[in-house]
Order: structure tokens, then C-alpha cells, then sequence
């Protein structure tokens, strides 16, 4: 009899997907996570099992608005926090509320592909902007203004997905600028904010709250378990009063009060802190064992700006590859990745490929250059510069 499914991932047997963007089941807390439940439970709170508030459960809020404040080393009030059930659920809702189809929105390219599927979903002209070595580029943002009105630019500023690039504090600065003098929203989701292995990021896009431009996305899904469903979105008053009068919290209540209430003991207990400082370690490893083994059997083959933090690394080959072609190819050495085709509205970065550090352990990320590698010497006449 076959196991049924109740995860996303099935991958199958004796595959390394490097395109696998989520942490390894190793990593999960669930010792911690059945400790905090047993703690939700003794304090017989009842209400948890009951429609939720709104803007989300207090408690969580109240101890997700300590612990933001110290990670960010700037405060952070529970009034502006609203709980989501993860960055996709905010990024639709948002789209909801703020867009109708045929809405210009814009992002940087490339982007988070499953975003780009969410403002599909809403049937809005997605135009993109153009990023470098530093992010995303202000004036090509600034020249795109001129001849377009987007309702909200969406962008991945720290340790960005798939590129693993971090936008300096001066670009952010014009780009809320530019945000509070053409009237758009700046959708920032800053998943990997707390991720940092190496160099401290900049203070996140929440620090321009006051703006009234600014909408920063957060989620537990990175940072502690993405089967938990429960994020958070950090806004300005009149964003948060049209949220919390939608009609979809009018008839269901606040998202995810159940989990609210286990995740509230997770973070009250220190677990989160403890949880988030093991990640960094183990994270910055496998990231280095990544990157010396690319380095050193695929050195002549692929680049690669090694990132200071996150998940990916973004693998450029040379141009007359095709990485979707390739990856076709690579199903016979038991191995897969992202193409970079998908990161953007439009066929572009053929030659590109995301490949995640977070998901399997370094023995295995090895073993998965090892067939990269394998594959790409068996084609060299064409993949090799």
C-alpha cells in the first residue's frame, strides 16, 4: 500500500533536487514544536479552537513584536503586525484588496518565480525591473516610472531569491523616495532577514514604515517550519484597517490562531532564538561546502557571487546553454535544479540555474556536485568557456 501524501515534496528516491527551496526535515524542531503545544494546552486556552481576531492572536503578536524589536535592533509595535498564513497567503490578499486585473505591478528580475504565479493568478501586467551586482537597479525603476503607474513594486531585498543578492541601505532610501512621490506600494518580503551567515544585512524595509509606503512580509516558514503556516505583515495604520475589515477575516477571523497560539510559546520560551542561531550555523556550512566543491570540480564551467546569507546560490553557465535543456538531460545522473527561466516574466537567464544549500545536508550537496559536475564533463565540448 503506498504512504499517502501529506507533504508537498515527493521527490523521488535516490534524486538530489537542488531546486528544493525549503529546510531539510533534520532541521524541523519537533521536539520543541510538541513542547510548545503541551505548554499551549496546559493553559486551557479554549479560544485558540475558536474563530480568531483579526489582526491576528495578541499574544503572538505581542511576543513577535520583542522578538522583531531585538533582531532588528529598532522597535517594532504589535499594532502594525498582522498574521498571515505564510508570504503566499499575504502576497494574494494584498492582491485582493490593492489590484483588479489589468493592474500594472512591477518586480525585479529575476524574482521569486511562485510570486510571479500569485500575480498571475490575479491577471496583472507584470513589468520588470532591471537588477545588478547591488539589487535592484533605482533607475531603471525610475526611468519605468515615467511611462507606467504600478499599484506596488515587489521585491526580495536581503539575500534575494534566486540571486542571493542584498539591496544596500542608499538604493532602498530612493526607492521609497520614488515609492512616496509616484504613489505605489513596496511590497518587501524579507523571509531571509534573520539569515545572515557572514555579514549583517541592512535594517530591514520595515525601518521605513512611517514612509506609508512600505509593507514588509515575514515567515516562520524559513526560520522554524513551513508546515506550520503562520507569517506575519508589517504595515502602516490604513493598511492594516483595510486588511482587518476585508471580508474574508469578516467571515473566517484571524489567519491561523491554533498555530498562534503553539508558535507564541516557541518564541516565549527562547526556542526560536536558539532554533534560528543552529540554522546559521549549519546553514553557513553547507553553503560552504557548496560553494568549494562548485569551486573546485566546476570552477571552469560556472560563476557564482557567493551570497552572505539565505538560501541559494544562482549559477550562471555559459550562454549557449540552455539550463532547462540541461536539466532534461540530468535526469540520468539522478540530479535536478531551478532553470532560470522561470525568475522572470519573460524567457530570460537561460543559462542561469537556483540551486538551494538549505535543504540537504553537505555530504549530500557533494555528492550532487559530484553529478553536476559528471554530466557537465560528459557535454564539455558545449558548457565549457
Amino acid at each position: 500500500m503506498s504512504q499517502p501524501q501529506v507533504s508537498q515534496l515527493h521527490t523521488p528516491p535516490g534524486l538530489i533536487d537542488f531546486g528544493i527551496g525549503q529546510p531539510g526535515f533534520d532541521l524541523l524542531p519537533l521536539e520543541e514544536i510538541r513542547q510548545a503545544a503541551d505548554l499551549a494546552f496546559s493553559h486551557g486556552n479554549e479560544a485558540s479552537l475558536n474563530y480568531g481576531f483579526e489582526q491576528g492572536d495578541e499574544n503572538l503578536r505581542t511576543c513577535l513584536a520583542l522578538f522583531l524589536s531585538q533582531q532588528y535592533q529598532l522597535p517594532v509595535d504589535l499594532r502594525e503586525l498582522f498574521i498571515t498564513n505564510g508570504v503566499s497567503i499575504a502576497l494574494d490578499i494584498l492582491c485582493t484588496l490593492y489590484t483588479k486585473p489589468g493592474d500594472t505591478i512591477f518586480v525585479e528580475s529575476p524574482t521569486y518565480y511562485l510570486a510571479l504565479k500569485i500575480f498571475s493568478d490575479h491577471q496583472l501586467n507584470i513589468v520588470s525591473v532591471a537588477t545588478d551586482e547591488y539589487g535592484l537597479v533605482d533607475a531603471d525603476l525610475r526611468e519605468k516610472l515615467t511611462y507606467h503607474q504600478p499599484v506596488f513594486l515587489y521585491t526580495v531585498p536581503v539575500f534575494q531569491n534566486p540571486t542571493g543578492i542584498t539591496l544596500p541601505s542608499s538604493r532602498r532610501e530612493i526607492i521609497v523616495r520614488l515609492a512616496q512621490r509616484y504613489g505605489f506600494f513596496i511590497i518587501a518580503d524579507e523571509v531571509y532577514q534573520l539569515l545572515a551567515y557572514t555579514t549583517d544585512p541592512p535594517l530591514p524595509f520595515a525601518s521605513f514604515l512611517d514612509s506609508g509606503k512600505v509593507i514588509a512580509l515575514g515567515s516562520f516558514s524559513k526560520i522554524l517550519a513551513p508546515g506550520l503556516r503562520l507569517g506575519w505583515l508589517h504595515a502602516p495604520p490604513p493598511v492594516m484597517d483595510r486588511l482587518t475589515s476585508c471580508g474574508l477575516l469578516e467571515s473566517g477571523g484571524g489567519l491561523n490562531p491554533f498555530t498562534s497560539s503553539i508558535v507564541s510559546g516557541f518564541i516565549e520560551s527562547g526556542w526560536l532564538d536558539e532554533n534560528i542561531i543552529r540554522l546559521r550555523e549549519e546553514f553557513q556550512n553547507r553553503k560552504k561546502s557548496l560553494v568549494n566543491e562548485l569551486s573546485e570540480q566546476l570552477g571552469g564551467a560556472v560563476s557564482f557571487t557567493e551570497p552572505d546569507g539565505g538560501y541559494f546560490l544562482w549559477l550562471a553557465f555559459a550562454e549557449t546553454i540552455d539550463m532547462n535543456e540541461l536539466r532534461n538531460q540530468a535526469e540520468n545522473y539522478n540530479i535536478s535544479w531551478l532553470p532560470g527561466r522561470v525568475f522572470a516574466p519573460s524567457d530570460r537567464y537561460m543559462n542561469y540555474g537556483r540551486f538551494c544549500f538549505a535543504h540537504y545536508g553537505s555530504e549530500t550537496l557533494v555528492e550532487g556536485v559530484s553529478r553536476l559536475a559528471a554530466l557537465v564533463h560528459d557535454i564539455s565540448d558545449t558548457i565549457l568557456k
